[in-house]
């Protein structure tokens, strides 16, 4: 069933108690919402207890969803980011990023296509992110770990493909203003390195 079924036909049978087709749309789903919350939080076993928390309760509530107007996947990253929200103030801290070998190598064996931090420039970038405004931090984690487009992650995040536009463009041009600053980096001179990793050679790129 699960691979001829579509995302619509599976939501129907879900939302009628259908286990098996909410199991379809589990699979489609949960690896990019693991990653999500994984850089969110920055550990593991966190990111796998809010990923069943995630589908739990989005199984407990399917019958409301009703096509909100919104892809399902992009519901479910918005339960992902409330969840992710009230963990962050139950531990009143901010993301730490993953930097233990074994912990990162069984991420990227996981989701070889999601991983990110492969070297030390990108590790710096994931620390230079976790310093940003929770938004921000949204934003980037969706565009650079789960590749969404502007129009994706402005349905997920609840604003215009616009605001999205003009919300990476101020971030952008903060993360360079602060690895300028920031003498300790990996990036080398004018941030050069952060704008070839997020593969953007001038700011326009973006419009």
């Amino acid at each position: 069933m699960g691979l001829n079924l579509s995302d619509e036909d599976a939501l129907t049978k879900a939302a009628e108690g259908d286990r098996q087709a909410f199991g379809v749309l589990y699979d489609r789903n949960v690896g990019s919402i693991y990653n999500y919350i994984f850089y969110r939080t920055g550990n593991q076993h966190d990111a796998e207890d809010l990923t069943a928390r995630v589908f739990y309760r989005a199984m407990r509530h399917i019958t409301n969803y009703n096509d909100r107007g919104i892809p399902f996947s992009a519901w479910l990253y918005r339960i992902a980011h409330n969840l992710v929200a009230n963990w962050h103030r139950d531990n009143s801290r901010r993301q730490e990023v993953p930097l233990d070998d074994s912990q990162r190598s069984k991420v990227e064996a996981e989701h070889p296509e999601r991983a990110l931090l492969q070297n030390e420039e990108q590790q710096a970038l994931m620390r230079l992110i976790a310093r940003l405004p929770e938004d921000r931090q949204q934003l980037l984690i969706l565009k650079f770990v789960d590749h969404k487009s502007n129009a994706e992650v402005g349905q997920i995040m609840g604003r215009t493909e616009g605001a999205i536009k003009s919300l990476y463009h101020r971030t952008l041009l903060a993360m360079r203003e602060d690895v300028d600053e920031d003498s300790n980096n990996n990036f080398g001179e004018n941030g050069d390195r952060l704008l070839q990793f997020t593969n953007i050679r001038h700011i326009s790129d973006i419009m």
